[in-house]
Order: structure tokens, then sequence, then C-alpha cells
């Protein structure tokens, strides 16, 4: 098939008017125009006559229709091996469709049946070979789009590839066949097991493991109850022969017997032990009275020696007090000489800052006394250009004409030309021819009238002529002439009473006016301007300005000093202020300091005379310090005599002391003894009475028999159980074998376009080819130089390049198969560099040797290097 015109009438921009393209060539064509100019538009109705029924609305056909509404008509011209046919939709109202053999110029097909003729010509809908060639704007990779649009390109190019790689393949990989073990074995195993491989839920291999599993459970409960009844048996008749043995009356005897004598022997060590604790508290009594007696003999002593040491002390304080109470006295007289100092270096400062303050005052009056006469200089200025405002404003408004005044006069005229025009065809013309030298001989109320004027006749006129006599012409003409000659009259009027109204002798005047008019405001603004450049805030703020600089120059004071002069004095008197301030700084510190030490001497003095005090309290009267020392000697020794006597007492119960522990532990054990004997007598008689009821119970519930029933029934699902999964094994290793016997076949499989993309691919890259995924049947990795690359990872570019290429492979494929389809591309190739997109036109005219190639582009430079025939847009409209 092979497109030859596209003709749309009422489609998207084209509302109410339609456009064509004919003498559609074979080869590449090509239509450049800017955007905006219908290219897309034209591709998008292509697309809806090929692909939507006339009877449709979807967002295809919604999207033709333009805003204004009405009914979308797409024509187009198509050559195939049967001749030439001539398409036609028209949506919405009068919705119709038909298929014309222009050959004989018959009608061959409409309605339906014209839908059922279109889909077979383009073999399979969107989804069929016209579907994968075309290449819709912004579409720049293979494969995208919805999953049902992606499923759909991907079996036109499966059925591509598979008629055209033939038996061959067919035989080799099982083709339609293989799919259909495949999809079945698929079925199968999905009965089965999930996509992950795990047991279906709901289907026959999870319910016989389910089974399987609730009959291990129930098999293993059953397993522990007979387990337990056996255990329980053999429990009983072994705790019985225990009780027998804790019974035996001569053991019971016995241990009674033990018992008792370890109660006696426990109480002669209780006793024994009551002894020496006596003893030992007596001992530790008098240690501590020992302690007492030694630790006041020590403190006395340590007293005697400290009131030596504390009145030295004392008496170095009260001569660091007397030295420190004479710093501080000198500290104070320095403070105050500084502080004198300061004050009169203060006084002089501010002598100083105030004559510094009257010279500066009076340098500022000087200042402003210059500056005042260049502000009554600008005041002038700026009044003059204000007064200029106010002159070229009236000048203006005198001059200027409104817009609606000059259309009037234009339109008056224009009125009276045509009126004239008129008249003059109906109404009657005087115009006089004169003969040499008798120019003007022809008056018309004593006037001459000039020769070769026409002039139209409003009404009757004498003329006289000189030596002849006097000729009355009379209008004529009949009621129309009559009428135009009316009109214009009123209208020669109106535009005499406009003239006069404006003041003005002509149009050509009032526009001469409004001229003058412009050059005014022109004045305006630039004395405007001037205005505000001279009085940014206006005159009554420049007058406002110069009355203060005038009240700012009266401060001028003759008898001022020199500013910097001062300005030095000044600097210098601070400094000595400073210097002043920070002599009175270090003397207020040197006196807080000698202050401070002051306060220290005495409270340390203060302390230590209160220390004394204490060690007076501590000794007592002087005389009696001797006597005391003797007494406390002595009673240290006294306790010392008295420590030894008690701890002899002690040690003698100690040593004859009998273990306390050990017999407690004795008597302990004998008793626990028999009281194990009897705990354990009455909780065996317990326990075996519990062991009897239990086998009652199992013996009545024939546990053993359901338990082997339970099992048989167990064993039987875990073989169902093993049954599917040897199925599932088989299923899957099934598919396996068909998929890797596929993939075996995919060199030969995709060898056809390989061929036809090979060369196609040596214009843009060098030593580089390409491999395709079997499942989507696209490129899938571009391998250069022995380094391959995912085609997810190429350029913006490199994709577009292999998508258009990829596409071009499968058009020579359609072609050498017997149904060929327009490559139809509508601005493809937007990412392509300048050196690129000449080896894709040299693609494109390479594949174009028996293809059809349309190319819609906006890059009218770029693509004038593609070449080819070109198209053009005229305008069409439809048949009836």
């Amino acid at each position: 098939m092979k497109l030859r015109a596209l003709r749309l009438w009422n489609v998207r921009r084209f509302a109410g008017r339609g456009v064509a393209m004919e003498e559609i060539g074979d080869g590449v064509n090509v239509l450049t125009a800017p955007n905006e100019h219908g290219k897309s538009t034209s591709f998008d109705a292509l697309h809806a006559l090929f692909f939507q029924a006339h009877t449709s609305t979807a967002a295809a056909v919604r999207q033709l229709r333009p805003y204004s509404g009405g009914s979308p008509v797409i024509e187009a011209d198509v050559e195939t091996d049967a001749g030439l046919f001539r398409l036609r939709k028209q949506y919405y109202a009068g919705k119709r469709a038909a298929v014309t053999d222009l050959s004989a110029n018959r009608l061959i097909a409409q309605a339906d049946e014209a839908e059922r003729w279109i889909d077979a010509l383009v073999a399979g809908g969107a989804g069929g070979p016209a579907g994968l060639l075309w290449v819709r704007q912004g579409v720049t990779e293979m494969g995208g789009g919805t999953r049902g649009e992606q499923d759909a390109e991907r079996r036109a190019r499966e059925d591509v590839l598979t008629s055209v790689a033939g038996g061959e393949v067919e035989a080799l990989t099982g083709g339609r066949r293989m799919m259909r073990a495949l999809d079945r074995s698929g079925e199968e195993l999905g009965r089965l097991v999930t996509n992950t491989g795990r047991p279906k839920a709901g289907g026959p291999y999870a319910a016989a493991i389910d089974e399987a599993a609730r009959l291990s459970g129930e098999e293993d409960a059953l397993r522990l109850d007979v387990e337990n009844l056996r255990s329980a048996l053999d429990e009983r008749r072994a705790k019985r022969e225990r009780l027998k043995r804790l019974t035996d009356p001569e053991t019971l005897a016995a241990q009674k017997m033990e018992m008792d004598r370890a109660a006696a022997a426990l109480t002669a060590a209780e006793a024994h032990a009551s002894k020496l604790s006596e003893a030992e508290k007596s001992s530790q009594l008098a240690a501590a009275r020992h302690d007492a007696a030694h630790g006041a003999l020590e403190t006395y002593r340590a007293a005697l020696a400290a009131a030596a040491d504390q009145a030295a002390a004392v008496s170095r304080l009260e001569r660091a007090h007397a030295e420190a109470v004479a710093r501080l006295d000198a500290a104070r007289r320095s403070e105050e000489q500084a502080a004198a100092e300061q004050a009169a270096a203060e006084k002089a400062a501010g002598r100083t800052r105030a004559a510094y303050a009257t010279a500066q005052k009076a340098s500022l009056a000087a200042e402003a006394t210059i500056n005042l006469k260049a502000l009554k200089e600008n005041l002038k200025h700026a009044e003059e250009a204000r007064r200029r405002v106010e002159e070229e404003t009236a000048a203006f408004e005198a001059l200027k004409a409104r817009p609606e005044d000059i259309d009037a006069l234009e339109s008056l005229e224009r009125r009276i030309g045509a009126l004239r025009a008129a008249a003059e065809a109906k109404a009657a013309v005087i115009e006089i021819a004169y003969e040499k030298g008798g120019e003007g001989r022809v008056l018309e109320g004593g006037a001459p009238l000039a020769g070769g004027a026409r002039r139209v006749l409003t009404g009757p006129v004498t003329l006289e002529m000189a030596g002849i006599g006097s000729m009355i012409v009379s209008p004529g003409g009949g009621e129309d002439a009559g009428a135009a000659v009316s009109a214009l009259v009123k209208a020669e009027r109106d535009h005499a009473d406009l003239l006069e109204l404006l003041d003005v002798e002509s149009l050509s005047a009032l526009r001469k006016r409004q001229q003058l008019a412009a050059v005014k405001a022109e004045a305006v603004k630039a004395a405007r301007d001037e205005l505000r450049v001279r009085a940014p805030e206006g005159l009554e703020a420049l007058r406002a300005e110069v009355g203060r600089m005038s009240k700012k120059a009266e401060a001028v004071d003759p008898e001022a000093g020199d500013p910097d002069a001062l300005a030095r004095e000044l600097d210098e008197a601070a400094a000595t202020l400073a210097g002043a301030q920070a002599a009175k700084d270090a003397a207020t510190a040197a006196r807080v300091t000698a202050s401070e030490a002051c306060i220290r001497i005495e409270a340390a003095l203060k302390a230590a005379r209160a220390e004394i005090d204490r060690t007076d309290a501590v000794l007592g009267p002087a005389d009696m310090r001797e006597q005391e020392l003797e007494t406390r000697r002595e009673a240290a020794r006294g306790a010392a005599r008295a420590v030894e006597a008690e701890t002899a007492q002690a040690a003698a119960l100690r040593a004859a002391a009998p273990d306390l522990e050990s017999a407690a532990a004795a008597a302990r054990r004998a008793a626990s003894v028999v009281e194990r004997t009897h705990a354990e007598s009455q909780a065996l008689r317990v326990e075996i009475e519990g062991l009897s009821g239990r086998i009652r119970t199992r013996s009545e519930d024939a546990v053993e028999e359901v338990y082997e029933e339970i099992r048989g029934r167990r064993q039987a699902a875990e073989e169902r159980v093993r049954l599917f999964e040897a199925e599932v094994a088989a299923l899957t290793r099934l598919r396996r074998a068909l998929t890797e016997a596929r993939s075996a076949a995919r060199d030969q499989y995709f060898g056809p376009v390989m061929a036809e993309l090979k060369p196609l691919l040596a214009l843009l890259l060098e030593e580089a080819s390409i491999t395709f995924d079997d499942a989507s049947l696209l490129p899938q990795s571009l391998e250069r130089k022995g380094q391959a690359e995912d085609v997810g990872d190429l350029s913006g570019g490199m994709r577009e390049q292999l998508t258009v290429l990829t596409r071009l492979a499968f058009a020579r494929l359609l072609a050498r198969n017997g149904a060929p389809v327009p490559v139809i591309l509508d601005d493809a190739l937007v990412y392509s560099d300048d050196d690129r997109i000449e080896k894709m036109f040299d693609a494109l005219h390479r594949q174009a040797r028996d293809l059809q190639i349309i190319v819609f582009t906006c890059r009218q430079r770029a693509f004038q290097a593609l070449g080819g025939q070109g198209l053009r847009m005229i305008d069409w409209s439809p048949e009836p």
C-alpha cells in the first residue's frame, strides 16, 4: 500500500475549511512547515482514518473536532496491487465511511463493509504493520504506550518475523505449536503452583499438602497418647516399689532415734555459745574504755602543743594588720590626688570641646553660604521649567485634535468621493474644453470657467458665452440622479460644518495641527523632565530647602577659631583626660586591694584569738595543767590492765566451745529425713491414684487402634503429595526445555531483521551490532568494539536513531513479504546532532528504493539536507 493523497475538512485547527496534500510519490516525501501549521493534525487524522471507526467518539476522534464543533471529514487516496482507491470517513453528524475504486469511479464498500475493507488493508488495525511503522510526534522509542498497545506491537513484530522466517523457524522451534504447548503447560502449572513455585491456594496440590499435614498432626497427637499410656503403667509400677521401701517400720524407727540424738547435742552447744557471747561483750567493753582513756590523754597533749603555736600566730597577725592599715591610708591619699587631676582634665577638655563646636558651626555656616547660591540658581531654573510646562501645555491643548475627529473627517471625505463618483455616473456633468485662443470665454455668474474641470450639476446653471449668448443647463437624470446629488450636497455641507467646528481649512491642515501638537507634547515632556531633575520633590520642597540653607548661612561667626587647630587641641585634651582617668582607676584598684588585704588580716586575727579561747577552755587553768596530764596517764594504764583480764577469760571459753553450726546442721538433717520420708510417701500415694485413673481412661478410648488408622490415612495423603510434586517438576522441566529450544533458534528467528538492520547501523557506527530481547522482540543491547551497552543506558539521541532504524528494517521485511506499508515519521530525530542526522537521511534514502517514506517536520533548515520530494498543503473543499 502507498499513500497518494491526504485531504482534511473541518479537522482541529482547520475549522470550516479544508487542506490537502496531493501527488505523494514513491521514495522519500517531506513536508516541512513551522509549528501549528497542521503537520501533527494530518498525522492524527490519517491514523484515525485507518484505525478509528466512523461511528467512534473515542478520545482520538474527539480531539480531531474543532472547538466550534462540526463534522470532521478525512479522505485519502491509496494505491495497492489491485489499483487506486479513495478512502473517506465523516465523523459525528452525517457519519459515514466509503471506499471508491478510482479506476472505475465506482463505490465498492461503505459503512461497516468499508471499515472491514480498510482493516484488511492495514492487516490487523493499530497493532498491525501500519501501527508498527507510523511514528507519532514525541514517540522516540519502540515498546511504549499502554500495556495493550505494547502487546499489540509485540504481536505485530512476532507476526512479521514468523512470516518472514517461514517454515525453518516453525520446524526448529515448533512455532505456533510450541507457543500452544508453552501456554498449555503454563495453564497446568498455574493450576498447581504460583509464579514463585509455591503451592497455589485452593488448588489440588495445596489441598493434598494440607490434608497430609492435618493427618500428620493427628498422628503425632495420638502417638503421644499411646506413649503416655505406656509410660504411665511403667511409672505406677516404679512408684509402688518406692512407697513400699519408704514405709518400712525399721527404717522409720532408726530415723526417729537419730533425730532425738542430734537435738540433744544442739541444746548443749547453744548453752556454751551463750556464755562465750557474754565474755566477748565484756572484753569489747574493756577495749572501748581503754581506747577512750588513751584518746583523752593524746587530746590533752595535742592541746598543750597547739596553745604555744596559737600564741605565736596571733603575734604575727597583729604586726601584719598594722602594716595593712598603713598601706590602706597611703592608697586612699593617692586615689584622692588622682581624682583631683581627673576633674581638672575634664574641665580643660570641656572648654576645648565647646570652642571646637563653635568653630565647626561657623565652618558649616560658611559652607551653607556657598551652597545657598547654587540652590537659588537651581530654583530659578526650576521655576523657569515650571513656566515652560504651563505655556507648552496650553499650546498643546490648543493644537491637539481628537483621533475620532480626524477619523470622522477622513470618513466624510471618503463618502464625498464615493458620492461624487455616484453623482457623476447618474447626474449631469459640465466639462469645458477650449480651443486655442478661446480660454475663459465661458462665464458663470461673471466668472470664467476653467477648461478640463468636471462639475456635477446640483441645480440649473446659466452659462454666458461671449459673442454668442447664454445657455441654461439643468441636472436632469431622474430621481436616482437627484438623490445622488442631494446626498453629495448634504455630505459636502456636513464636511464644511465639521471644518468650521474644528476651526481648520482642510483635513491636511488638521493633520498638520496634530503634528504641531505632538511637537508641543514633546516640549511639555522635556520641560517636565527638567523640572523633575531640578526639583525631584517639588518646587515647594526646593524653596523650603533654600530657606533652611539661608538660616544656616546666618550663623557665620568671624570671631570663631580655626576648627582644625581646635580639633588637635581637643585630641590632646582627650589624651590628657584618658591618662588622668587611667591613673585614677589604678589608684582606686590599689586602694581596693589594700582594703581587701586589711579585711582578710583582721578576719584571720579574730579567728586566731577565738582558737586560743577554745584551747584554753580544753586545758583549764595554767597552774593545774601538769596535774591533769598525770591523772589522764594513770586512767589509761588501768584501762589496759582490764582489757588483758577480760580477753583471757573469753579466749578460754572459745577454746572449749563445741561447733554450734555443725550441731545445728546435724539436727536439721535428721529432722528433714523424717519429714521428707513422710511427705514423699503422701505424694507417692496421690500420684499412684492419678496414674491409675489416666490408665483406666486411655484403655476405654481405644487409643492404639485409632492411632493405627490415622497413620494409614497419612501415608496415603503423602503419596498424593509426592505425585503432585512429580507433576510440577515434569511441567517445570517441560517449560524450561521448550524455552531453551526457542532461545536456541534466536539467531535464525532474528536473522532477517538483523540482516536488514546491519547495513543501516553501519551508516552510524563502525563494528556495531544489536541483540534482541526474546520476549519483547525489541533491541536489548548495542555492542561497539567489543563493549555491550544496555539500550536503556544509551543517550536519548542514540535510542531515537535505533528506533527509526528498527522500524525501517521491519518496513523492508513487510515489503519483502508482499505487504508494503508507508513509513510515516512525525517530527522524528529531534535529539540527533548534525552529523548523525545526515547519516540517518542516508538510511532513509537507502530503504526508500522500494518503500514509501513520508516525513513531517518543523525543522526546515535541518531537514533541507534530507532531499526527496517536497510536499505542500493546499486549500481543498470536499465534493458534495
